[in-house]
């Protein structure tokens, strides 16, 4: 009798300790994979979601959906795949519902934002705005084609008032009177240069041409202080049809 009740008690005690070690390793795995998007605590970070609230934990039984997005990824929206261990995956899924347990509790605590709180504005007036004041420098055909398959959210505003790393212009004029244009890559009061379409590298003397340069990022810039939050609603509604 003695025997069978510890052979009993090993049974009963291995996924015990193995839902122990899941649950005890999750924050130092999510921490080292995921916090650098999330957050250390899920509750969302500088480039991705507050998973303690997201519909994917809520939906999530065990593993189902947590589990098959970690290890596949989401490639469209810049979430690269992880390959963890059963174990290690456990202990992530275990840390998310634990998490968004305590979301659940901390009323009005909430860290990030869902992307149904910027989804307040009206698309048919965006698309105006955007016809009157960003079409002459974009083309939901051209640069914009897709957006909203890349970016969401928060991000999607955040790219359209703060544009990063837009690419200004420069058309130079040379003493002949024939225009080169390309990408600016060097000006100070001595030089200016470009590169053509073709990738050549082209520089002058800036007090033997003139130029013009055209910079996207100005623009932007520009309008921050007239946009009204309804403007920005508006357009970030638009823009989110743009898949």
């Amino acid at each position: 009798m003695k025997v069978r009740i510890e052979v009993v008690l090993l049974i009963w005690s291995a996924p015990v300790l193995a839902q122990q070690a899941s649950i005890d390793s999750g924050p130092v795995v999510f921490r080292r994979d995921c916090a650098f998007c999330h957050g250390r605590d899920g509750g969302g970070g500088e480039s991705g979601p507050d998973l303690t609230r997201s519909k994917l934990v809520g939906d999530d039984k065990g593993g189902s959906t947590i589990g098959p997005l970690v290890r596949e990824g989401r490639p469209d929206r810049g979430m690269p795949a992880f390959h963890l261990s059963d174990e290690d995956l456990a202990g992530v899924v275990a840390f998310l519902h634990a998490q968004a347990t305590k979301a659940e509790a901390n009323k009005g605590g909430r860290k990030g934002v869902d992307e149904a709180d910027l989804l307040t504005g009206n698309a048919e007036a965006g698309k105006r705005y955007f016809e009157q004041a960003c079409a002459r420098c974009h083309s939901v055909t051209g640069d914009l084609a897709g957006l909203a398959g890349r970016l969401h959210g928060l991000r999607l505003e955040e790219r359209m008032l703060y544009p990063r790393n837009a690419k200004s212009t420069v058309t130079v004029t040379l003493p002949d009177g024939e225009t080169l244009s390309g990408e600016l890559v060097y000006l100070d009061e001595f030089t200016v240069a470009l590169k053509e379409a073709s990738g050549k590298h082209r520089s002058w003397r800036t007090t033997d041409v003139k130029y013009t340069v055209s910079s996207p990022a100005e623009a932007h810039v520009e309008l921050l202080p007239k946009y009204t939050d309804e403007d920005v609603h508006n357009l970030v509604a638009y823009l989110e049809t743009l898949r």
